[in-house]
């Protein structure tokens, strides 16, 4: 095993790192979400090619949620789950608790927008209320 980590990679693409350690299903996937803006690389938007290097802190935004992780090893081929974990400190906020999101207000799809009334409602409820 110190053989291989010997001829590790320095760095590495931002989507096929994110693939390989299991933040995203495919690579394809990776790549997609960094071309629509979801990925940060030390703040800073990426493009799939951006390479990434240990200590680097990268930002991604799935499903209404920002995962933070900041690169430890460098691994370009997918691992297995226990292999990643060991890649990356996982530095994320804790999600939401469940009551929260189910408390959130939804509107019926097809709706139309909300009235001034519904929405001054809603910023109340999330405690955006301008008084």
């Amino acid at each position: 095993m110190a053989q291989r980590e010997q001829h590790a990679p320095a760095q590495a693409r931002v989507d096929s790192w994110t693939w390989s350690v299991r933040l995203f299903r495919t690579r394809s996937a990776a790549a997609e979400a960094c071309r629509g803006g979801h990925v940060r690389v030390n703040g800073a938007p990426a493009k799939p090619a951006q390479p990434v290097r240990p200590g680097d802190e990268v930002r991604i935004r799935v499903g209404g949620l920002e995962r933070i992780v900041v690169v430890e090893r460098i691994v370009t081929k997918r691992v297995g789950a226990a292999i990643a974990a060991q890649c990356l400190i996982d530095r994320s906020p804790p999600p939401p608790p469940r009551e929260l999101l189910a408390a959130m207000p939804r509107r019926d799809r097809g709706a139309g927008r909300p009235t001034k009334r519904e929405r001054r409602e809603t910023d109340r409820l999330l405690g955006r209320d301008s008084r």
